[in-house]
Parts: C-alpha cells; structure tokens; sequence
C-alpha cells in the first residue's frame, strides 16, 4: 500500500507540471497592440501604405483591361507547381490556415442583425444604383471566354472548355460530390485544381454555384492557402462572394459554413479586400444586411494595419453607396495609426456631400463622428474649419453637437500639447 501511494503521490508533480505548461502557453498569446497605439506611423511605412495602394490600383485597372480584351488577355493565370511545391502547399501552408482564426470572439453570426431597421433599410435604398450591372460569377465569365473564342459554341448554354475528356468527366464527378458534401474529406483531385494552369477552366466544371456551403467553405481554406493573392482574390470575387450575397438575399442571413468562409478569407487580406470588400462597394448595390454581416468580420477580426489604411484610402475615393460609411466606420474603430494622406482622403470624402441635398443616413454621422473622435488632433486646422461648414448643411440633432464639439475642444495637426494644461490635469489626478 505504501508502495502504491509514493506512486500516486510521484505523479502529482507531473500533473502539475503539464498544467502550468498549458496555462503558459496560453499566457504565450502575443496581445493585441495595435488599439493602444496613438502616435502616427513613420514616414517610410506611409510610403509603404500607398504604394501598396497604387500597385492595388494597377492590378485592377490591369484587370479590367484583361477583360475588356479577353483574345489578348485569356486568362493569363501562374505555372503549375513542381510536385516538391504541391505536396508542400496541401500539407504545411493548410495547417497554417487551419491556425488561422482571425482572433474572433465568442459571437454568433447572427447577433447583429437584430441591430438592423426596416427604415434604415429603405432609406439606405435610395442610394443604390438602380442600373448596376448584375454580379459576375466564375461560371458567367468562362462561358462568354469559350463564346468568343468559338462560335459553334453560342448556342449551347453551359459550354465545357477543351481538354482532355477524361479530366472533364473527372472534375464533373468531383463536382456533384461537392453539390452533396456535408463533412469528410474532399477528393484529392479536387486539392490539385490550385497546381493547374488553367485552374479556373477546371474549376468552372466542377459547377461551384451549386456547392453546397459546407463544400464552398472547405474549397476556401484550400484556396486562400494554395494560391496567389491575385489568383484567390479572383475565386473570391467569382465564386465566394456571389454566393455569399445570394445566400443573404434568400434568407435574411448568412449559413454559419458561409461565413465560416468568409472568416478564412481574410487569411490574406489583400485579396480579401481587392476581391470582396472593393467589388461589394463598388456594385453600388450592397444593401444593409449585406454591410452589417460582412461588416461584423472585419469588426472582429485583427486585420494588419498597411492593408486597413488602403482599404478606408480605397473607400474614400470611391463612388458612394450608403453602406460604404458602415465599412469605413468599422475601420475607423479600430484605432490604427494613419499616415496623412489617408486621413486628407478621408476629409475629402466628407467634404463631397457638403452640397449634398440628400438626407444622409444616420451611419454617415457616425463614420464622421468616429472619424474626429480617433483624429481630430491629427487634421488641419482649415479642415476643421470646412469641416464644420460641412455641419451646417449636413445635420443630425444627436450626433451632430457631439462632432462639432470635439472639433472645437481639440488641438489641430502640429500643434503640440499645453504643459500648463497637463500641470493642471496631474494636479487633481
């Protein structure tokens, strides 16, 4: 019996040693830093802000070039992978993106549409534009690209691009698994469509719009790990988000697998934003439901702070459309530290409405409203001062006192902080 307690008792250190590593594995977590940040960033990474901005800019603007001559563009997409790279890709980078979680909280997706009205709906709608083309999907741009290259071709509806038949009967099979996949194991051919040249002829066979959501979010963490950003932000913008807006259009919510999704997505921001966030603003028809629920992930996720700075610099240029400010105000709340040509941006975005004969919706305040309480030290005086011009014509009686005194309470750029003041404060504190 002694015997047998020294045992029971040794193991106790062992016990205890293995808790204390776990709690200090925990305590490892490095914490979020960048909200405490007050101070603005340095001149190079300003300079790294817009340059990033630019080459974003061009991608675009180099796509839509692509599109409008698709004989001389035809979807140039990257070589394949060599076989050391592919097994590389499917093992190490999808651990990397199952470790990805965004650092979201406890939420259900659902807690925030209880937040949205029906009146902010229809006034939101009167800043939709009513002649926007409709949303393009993979399946849409594959079909016009094989209706142009071959005329025989015009009258068929779903056209199969030419290959190998044996890999079209292949990947039509993997697609109807995908239309009926709930849990398990995606095939492994259907994992080799990011080695592929032409993945995006591939994976147009495979029928993406009817994957089912559990299907679409596993195909996500395979391809926001496996590709490039400017070849995942396209199966963003062509796959994901359609199915995203056409789930919420449907049923008033999103599928949990759906925005499980998008929640990966953001495992590369740049693409996130060039291939969701952008598109969605500039359709001019992003509703509100739409913003409040796409909005809640970059609420609560951590996004790197170069890619947020272009993003609200690429909002604030932007045509507008009602929920934009939504967008911009969930990026205002994050606190980074913004270089001064993005926060010029974002006076001058403001400064569009001061002839502005529409009533603004009550989410336009509030971004201006969140905008001067996290910058109002850093914006020029004659900003301020057009600012409250701006005030004058643009008015909400709640919110609009508030704006107008932090702008007057508060120093302007340049100007440094009264030592009597702080005398004064250490006094009595």
């Amino acid at each position: 019996m002694a015997k047998k307690r020294d045992r029971i008792v040794n193991t106790q250190p062992f016990i205890s040693d293995d808790a204390s590593l776990a709690s200090s594995r925990k305590r490892s977590k490095v914490p979020k830093t960048h909200q405490k940040q007050e101070k603005l960033i340095e001149a190079g990474m300003s300079e790294k802000i817009m340059k990033q901005a630019l080459a974003q800019q061009k991608e675009v603007a180099d796509e839509e070039n692509a599109e409008r001559n698709p004989s001389s563009a035809a979807f140039a997409v990257a070589g394949a992978a060599t076989a050391g790279e592919e097994q590389k890709i499917l093992e190490e980078e999808e651990d990397d993106i199952d470790d990805f979680d965004g650092t979201f909280e406890n939420q259900s997706q659902f807690d925030k549409q209880e937040e949205i009205n029906e009146d902010d709906e229809k006034l939101f709608e009167s800043f939709l534009n009513k002649n926007a083309p409709p949303q393009r999907t993979l399946t849409d741009i594959i079909i016009k690209k094989l209706k142009d290259k071959d005329a025989d071709l015009a009258e068929e509806e779903r056209p199969d691009p030419k290959m190998d038949p044996a890999i079209t009967k292949l990947y039509k099979g993997v697609g109807k698994f995908m239309s009926e996949y709930t849990v398990g194991k995606l095939p492994k051919a259907f994992k080799l469509v990011t080695s592929m040249e032409h993945w995006e002829d591939v994976l147009y066979l495979t029928e993406p719009e009817k994957w089912s959501p559990n299907a679409l979010y596993q195909a996500t963490r395979i391809f926001a790990s496996n590709l490039k950003d400017r070849q995942v932000q396209r199966f963003y913008n062509y796959v994901l988000l359609p199915r995203v807006r056409e789930d919420i259009r449907k049923h008033k919510k999103l599928h949990f697998a759906l925005y499980q999704a998008l929640k990966k997505s953001l495992y590369k921001p740049s693409a996130f934003n060039q291939g969701i966030l952008f598109p969605l603003c500039k359709s001019g028809t992003c509703n509100l439901r739409e913003a409040v629920i796409i909005g809640s992930i970059l609420e609560k996720c951590s996004i790197p702070m170069l890619h947020s700075c272009v993003a609200l610099n690429r909002l604030a240029e932007m045509d507008y459309c009602g929920t934009t400010s939504y967008f911009i105000k969930v990026l205002l709340e994050k606190k980074y530290c913004m270089p001064y040509r993005v926060l010029d941006a974002l006076v001058a975005h403001f400064m569009r409405f001061v002839d502005d004969i529409r009533v603004m919706p009550v989410i336009w305040h509030q971004s201006l409203l969140t905008f001067v309480q996290r910058y109002k030290y850093e914006i020029l005086k004659e900003d301020k001062e057009h600012l409250q011009t701006l005030l004058q014509r643009q008015k909400h009686h709640l919110v609009t006192p508030e704006i107008l005194r932090e702008l007057k309470d508060s120093r302007n750029r340049g100007e440094k902080e009264d030592p009597m003041v702080d005398n004064y404060i250490l006094f009595f504190f």
